[in-house]
């Protein structure tokens, strides 16, 4: 006891400097410069300071993990900072100051989940794991609907290239991987922590499920049976890399317009059947430009292909409304209704609490009030059904769940990140998008205007993928599919029994001998 008194006690001075790690660990397990090994041990340092001695304030271990978050995000999300500053025409002490608040205000989560977490570890050790487990689940998951929500680089999404543990999607979604991953750093923590047997036998029963749950992966894609389902189609992403500062400029409408037309056609006759264009392809709003309407039912007519694309749409019932809508017109004209744009970017394409940022006033002029839309909607396509998320909500494993249960048997996306330019935030975002496909078991086409642009099975594999900042067409074949994965049948009841775990152990106790 005097010896596990005294490694907490030394873990214990440690604590702040053992949270900043943490964050570090966690910001260097996305990509683009990260690697997905460390998030299997990223939150041990943590961890560590939270159960390095009993009856911990609840203040304490709300600070260790607000600055787990701060860090972790800042090194996540450095990139929002550029673009405030490139597009939103703030000085660099304004873009930071704006920054950091979204970096704080996400951090708080992490404040959260380490008092929640603390009430577990102070029972026993297996309660402590499970509980730690799911209170980061329920941390992820208020982040994402909280306030508008911004669940951007959930832990789970750091295996998105590690194909036989990103399989446990398709059963438990993203939030099961995240889950899973705090389970083998708590029982990581424990081992380095506390100095009864126990503690090596609990931590060996959790590395030994993370080892079939890897084997089961495996399993699952040797089995490749989602491959062989279903009618195929040959689909083509057109890349039209249009600069940023070109995109709604009228006076570049001819040239833009042409060259998704040409791009289209030389698809069209490489077999294409769908052709995808980008999130905001067309400098004006295709609903009040006749010309570019003519020419892309032109298209489709020619070439008996349907087109999917990105552009604003403007409504005056109940008032003006203007939203980001996904267009698909076929060969007998336009698909209606549109899909509008269910849930938009903060800063981007509306402004959160938009009073209480005067300092941040170019900013706040320069970004438009967009219009959420209210209803998941899918296209029809020779007696198939496929959907579109468009840009940022591709995050939301919700959103692309309804559209399947929907009818929706290929998932699409469309986005811009031209904004982010060559920073590591089109590659989060491309394997984020890459999540949706293994927890749907649906093949997923993403269509970017500068990259990445690519094509993935309901596996996670990445079958064509196009580099930044080039003007890229990518064909390839790709399947409608009707089967639901486990996930796609219960979506987030894990989530939920997650919440019902962590409310019992906060409110009513466990009394524990596990």
């Amino acid at each position: 006891r005097s010896s596990s008194s005294r490694a907490g006690r030394k873990v214990q001075a440690l604590d702040y400097p053992l949270a900043i790690l943490s964050g570090v660990l966690l910001a260097l397990s996305f990509p683009k410069f990260g690697q997905p090994a460390l998030a299997w041990v990223a939150l041990v340092p943590l961890l560590a300071a939270l159960g390095s001695a009993k009856g911990i304030q609840v203040q304490r271990a709300f600070g260790l993990g607000l600055a787990t978050g701060a860090v972790a995000f800042a090194g996540t999300l450095y990139w929002i900072s550029e673009v405030m500053m490139t597009y939103g025409g703030l000085a660099w002490p304004t873009a930071l100051a704006v920054n950091a608040l979204l970096v704080f205000y996400l951090a708080i989560f992490f404040g959260l989940f380490a008092v929640m977490a603390i009430r577990g570890i102070s029972i026993s050790v297996t309660v402590g794991l499970v509980t730690t487990s799911a209170a980061w689940v329920v941390s992820e998951f208020g982040r994402g609907y909280l306030f508008g929500g911004f669940p951007w680089a959930l832990l789970g999404y750091s295996q998105a290239e590690v194909l036989p543990v990103a399989q446990l999607a398709s059963v438990f979604g993203v939030y099961g991987i995240s889950f899973l991953i705090v389970l083998v750093n708590g029982a990581l923590a424990s081992i380095a922590v506390r100095v009864d047997r126990r503690r090596l036998t609990t931590g060996g029963v959790v590395l030994g499920i993370a080892v079939l749950i890897a084997c089961w992966g495996q399993w699952r894609l040797s089995q490749n049976t989602l491959i062989n389902e279903g009618e195929p189609v040959r689909v083509a992403m057109i890349q039209g890399n249009v600069a940023q500062d070109q995109k709604h400029d009228p006076g570049f409408r001819t040239s833009i317009l042409d060259t998704y037309l040409s791009a289209s056609r030389s698809a069209a006759a490489d077999g294409a059947k769908l052709l995808i264009w980008p999130e905001s392809a067309l400098p004006l709003p295709f609903d009040q430009d006749v010309g570019t309407v003519v020419a892309i039912q032109n298209l489709a007519k020619e070439t008996g292909s349907h087109i999917l694309f990105g552009s604003e749409e403007s409504e005056e019932t109940d008032g003006f409304h203007y939203y980001n809508s996904a267009f698909h017109v076929g060969p007998t004209g336009i698909d209606r209704p549109t899909y509008r744009k269910i849930h938009l970017v903060p800063f981007g394409e509306y402004v959160p609490y938009r009073r209480f940022l005067f300092f941040a006033d170019k900013l706040v002029e320069s970004v438009p009030d967009f219009s959420p839309g209210t209803e998941t909607i899918t296209f029809s396509m020779n007696g198939h059904r496929f959907s579109s998320a468009i840009c940022y909500e591709v995050v939301y494993p919700s959103l692309v769940r309804s559209a399947v249960l929907a009818g929706s048997e290929l998932l699409t996306t469309i986005t811009n990140d031209a904004w982010f330019g060559r920073t590591s935030a089109p590659h989060q975002h491309f394997s984020q998008a890459a999540m949706r496909a293994i927890e749907q078991g649906r093949y997923l086409v993403r269509a970017a205007n500068t990259g990445i642009s690519g094509v993935v099975d309901p596996y996670g594999r990445v079958l064509a993928q196009t580099e930044l900042f080039e003007n890229a067409r990518v064909v390839a074949d790709v399947r409608w599919i009707n089967v639901k994965t486990v996930y796609g049948w219960t979506g987030d009841l894990f989530v939920y029994l997650c919440l019902m775990l962590v409310i019992c152990v906060l409110v009513f106790g466990v009394r524990a001998s596990w």
